[in-house]
């Protein structure tokens, strides 16, 4: 499992907007570009998986949105974010 409870609740408190956020757009990229990071390196050894690498499609296709909600909506918080998690050029 790639995400414990407790990386879970690390990764909230370092990206949440406020004090009781846990469902902010930061906070779902950053989960879920943890995510996606962990299965790249699983794809590394497992190479075949093709079942899971639909999962990390439908995956970075999610945090594609959100971060285009981002853009549009708060492009100041979308800049701290992308520098954040530098997942962007």
């Amino acid at each position: 499992m790639p995400l414990t409870r407790e990386s879970k609740t690390q990764l909230i408190e370092r990206y949440r907007v406020k004090p009781e956020d846990t469902g902010s757009p930061e906070v779902q990229v950053a989960l879920l570009s943890e995510r996606i990071n962990y299965l790249n390196e699983h794809f590394r050894v497992h190479r075949k998986d093709h079942t899971s690498r639909r999962g990390l499609f439908i995956m970075v296709g999610k945090r594609k949105r959100l971060l285009e909600y981002l853009k549009r909506r708060y492009p100041e918080r979308y800049r701290q974010l992308i520098e954040r998690l530098g997942i962007r050029k």
